[in-house]
């Protein structure tokens, strides 16, 4: 492992001056999406100094067991990292944890970090994601609410856990619901709240909605759906939440889970275009030249659907990240991925791809209803998404459907996939 500091193997593309060190590619975020990067460079370029920055003190991990295999069982801690130190360091990577960028200078090609240090690049990755969604409301702020987003998070998590505790999820997007089940499987007693009326409302149409929020309440968890909280506070160890219509619920823990929000003021102050996300053409490229964006904050043209979109899943971490630091290294390739994205709530798995959007048209081809089977999502009669419920392995099948942009009918979808 290189650390900042380092005047070892000069020759593979960094120098040191009085001004600061110089790399040919310096990338802002070690999540997924920048180790990706940093493995797409490298397809193309072994010598080029890389400068892999992340925030967190830990080695890049893979973020979705954080609510899914590792409360379940099927992961351990050490196995979510994405590498151990030994392959960054036969990378030729310098690895500097526990840092944080504070500007950029894209006319000087310069960033300069938390700890004072300015570092040049030739090319340039953003690839910072955000911060989870806080309350602003009285005890918002409470010391021991979690907003859950990190490893640490979940190890402290984790540890007061224990049977027979109650929690209070506070959301019911993705990571609340999955959330709620693992605390369930772990004999937690959950009590969730959230604003729309069924659970993973933005995707689910109304009538899976309603038969996954049966299964919630069949397990024992309690739903407060149209409900949001109004304020936090303490007595003792527990935590009381008052809701807008005046329910109160006491309970061990808070876990919030409400999305993130994007890492923006560092890419605004440097003069790039934003919008959802930092702007990008086809190749991943930002407003500026020689400076790129991938993962959850990149506003990139979604070329099988036609219209610009950020997304926030692993899979599209995972193969943006790589396509920019292909770039990044000379390759000029349009991003064509379609990425997907996978969840588990209690025994209900689905994998989806495209367009999964509730306000949609959809049909349900079930071969168990509300179980197992595919929804489409459709707009003008064409397929823009669909969501495989228990059905594995289909993706690409479902992928090569909305590709066609073709016109279709219910009948000639029974059956397609599946």
């Amino acid at each position: 492992m290189k650390y900042l500091g380092s005047q070892s193997k000069c020759n593979i593309g960094w120098r040191f001056s009085m001004a600061g060190a110089a790399y040919t590619y310096i990338i802002i975020g070690s999540g997924l999406a920048g180790v990706s990067a940093m493995d797409g460079i490298r397809e193309r370029d072994n010598k080029g100094g890389i400068l892999l920055i992340g925030a967190e003190k830990h080695l890049p991990y893979d973020r979705p067991p954080l609510s899914k295999k590792l409360w379940f069982g099927k992961k351990k801690v050490e196995e979510i990292f994405l590498h151990d130190q030994s392959y960054y360091d036969r990378k030729d990577v310098t690895l500097a944890s526990g840092v944080s960028v504070t500007s950029i200078d894209a006319k000087q090609k310069s960033i300069t970090t938390n700890k004072g240090n300015t570092y040049y690049y030739q090319k340039l990755l953003l690839a910072t994601g955000g911060v989870p969604r806080t309350m602003n409301l009285p005890g918002g702020d409470l010391e021991g609410i979690f907003y859950f987003r990190t490893l640490d998070d979940y190890l402290r998590l984790r540890q007061e856990s224990s049977e027979g505790k109650t929690a209070v999820v506070v959301g019911g997007g993705f990571i609340g619901s999955e959330l709620a089940a693992a605390l369930t499987i772990n004999r937690v007693k959950v009590t969730m709240i959230y604003p729309e009326p069924v659970l993973v409302s933005r995707v689910f149409p109304g009538y899976l909605g309603k038969a996954i929020r049966d299964d919630y309440l069949n397990r024992g968890v309690t739903l407060l759906a149209g409900e949001k909280p109004a304020s936090f506070s303490k007595k003792g160890n527990e935590f009381i939440t008052r809701t807008e219509s005046g329910k109160e619920i006491t309970s061990d823990m808070v876990v919030v889970g409400i999305g993130i929000v994007l890492s923006l003021d560092l890419p605004r102050k440097a003069g790039l275009q934003t919008a959802n996300g930092i702007i990008v053409d086809e190749y991943l490229q930002t407003s500026l030249p020689d400076i790129y964006a991938a993962g959850d904050n990149a506003f990139f043209p979604y070329r099988a659907l036609g219209k610009q979109m950020r997304v926030e899943h692993w899979d599209n971490a995972l193969n943006q990240g790589k396509w920019a630091g292909r770039n990044m290294a000379g390759a000029g390739m349009p991003y064509t991925y379609m990425p997907y994205f996978f969840s588990d709530l209690f025994d209900f798995g689905y994998e989806a791809v495209g367009e999964v959007d509730s306000q949609l048209e959809t049909f349900a081809d079930w071969q168990k209803e509300n179980e197992k089977g595919v929804i489409y999502y459709l707009r003008d009669g064409k397929v823009r998404g669909a969501i495989m419920c228990n059905v594995w392995d289909k993706v690409d099948a479902a992928r090569t459907l909305i590709q066609a942009d073709q016109r279709v009918t219910k009948k000639s979808l029974r059956g397609m996939i599946g």
